[in-house]
């Protein structure tokens, strides 16, 4: 009789990436050595960093300072009801690794506006954003511009969503997309320049996972395009409308009067972090190559100081804006709101100059530049870089 018994043949362990190496014109060890600031990691962020690390990206930064609840475990593919409490940036990093364990996948914790030194944007070769409000969305704008850099914003609301390609040069950015509606909306948000986290929360805008998926999909697309040199959607965005399973592109214009494509003209790496160099020394390298009349602009401002008043005192602050509540921002004495008092360029206020650039609250790893005319160099605090990066 014959042996009719069915036996197992082993498959051929294929290579993890074997089948995108199928593709003609795909280079894993491009992606490899990838590096993506991903910014946000909520609903989109979450399957950003799922769809980077399952393309086998090698370098994240997730940068997000909030934390998880209950209603992001419909919405976010990287956590469980045990993460509740958790910062989204860690669990966010720690899930990439399980997904893809030779990702390097780091978080950055804190206020993205505020606290993300721009080294980090010089670092990155794409930005992809995964945010809900304007704020946030006009400072990435205005770094990868500044670093010439590549962002593509995601942005979903219920059933449908956009994503949007923005690259350095003579296209359109995120600013020249901005209606005057989206303008006021912006500036009654920055009415105030202490804001609790309470008011950074209202507003809160519905999604669904699915949404999240389809834009965030399309957002990692073009990113492995743009890192391998393919065209993009650059100065065009793809609009998805769920309720009618359509979608389509449209293209931006730039806007000739949007002041927002400043790029630096001179970079120059100091060797050292913002604790190890004071404002003084600086001033003197800036002014020993531009002249005595240059002064040094930071790319953020700082809260220098707030003054009440109704009982006249004030509080030397030094503290980065995102750094502050309001509950800090009322008068200890009177409980009335203080006046702030904010600076963005430095070198002609007395008494500051044996201060370091951390206690003036500038972020690790950002980026001053000094300006004399229309002349200027730009200083990268290149000695945070393993602190910023993890």
């Amino acid at each position: 009789m014959p042996d009719l018994t069915i036996r197992d043949t082993p498959a051929q362990d294929e290579a993890r990436f074997s089948r995108f190496e199928l593709i003609s014109w795909w280079e894993q060890a491009r992606l490899a050595k990838a590096k993506v600031l991903i910014i946000g990691a909520g609903a989109l962020g979450n399957e950003l960093v799922k769809n980077c690390a399952l393309a086998g990206i090698g370098n994240l930064l997730v940068a997000d300072m909030d934390r998880i609840e209950n209603s992001n475990l419909t919405r976010s593919v990287l956590f469980r009801e045990r993460n509740n409490g958790q910062y989204k940036a860690d669990v966010a990093c720690q899930t990439a690794r399980d997904i893809y364990p030779q990702i390097r996948a780091n978080p950055f914790i804190g206020n993205v506006v505020h606290d993300l030194g721009l080294g980090v944007y010089f670092w990155a070769d794409v930005i992809l954003g995964g945010l809900d409000n304007r704020e946030a969305r006009v400072a990435i704008n205005s770094a990868s511009l500044f670093a010439g850099k590549s962002w593509i914003d995601g942005a979903i609301e219920v059933l449908n969503g956009v994503a949007r390609v923005f690259s350095p040069g003579d296209g359109p950015c995120y600013e020249c997309t901005m209606s005057a509606v989206d303008w006021k909306m912006l500036e009654s948000r920055r009415s105030c320049a202490l804001l609790t986290r309470e008011q950074l929360n209202e507003g809160k805008v519905p999604t669904t996972p699915t949404t999240a998926s389809i834009i965030a999909a399309i957002q990692v697309q073009e990113t492995i395009k743009l890192l391998h040199g393919l065209p993009t959607l650059a100065g065009s965005g793809f609009v998805y409308n769920g309720l009618s399973a359509d979608a389509y592109t449209v293209a931006y214009k730039r806007k000739p009067d949007c002041f927002a494509h400043e790029r630096y003209e001179t970079l120059e790496k100091l060797n050292a972090g913002v604790a190890g160099v004071t404002l003084g020394d600086l001033l003197a390298k800036a002014r020993s190559a531009l002249g005595e009349n240059a002064a040094i602009h930071l790319s953020r401002d700082i809260l220098v100081a707030l003054t009440c008043d109704q009982c006249g005192t004030r509080e030397e602050v030094f503290r980065s804006l995102g750094k502050v509540s309001e509950k800090e921002g009322r008068c200890p004495k009177c409980n009335l709101m203080r006046t702030p008092e904010t600076a963005s360029t430095l070198g002609f206020e007395p008494g500051l100059e044996h201060m370091t650039f951390a206690q003036l609250g500038v972020p690790l790893f950002d980026v001053v530049t000094a300006r004399a005319g229309e002349r200027s160099i730009s200083y990268l605090f290149d000695g945070d870089a393993t602190a910023a990066l993890g």
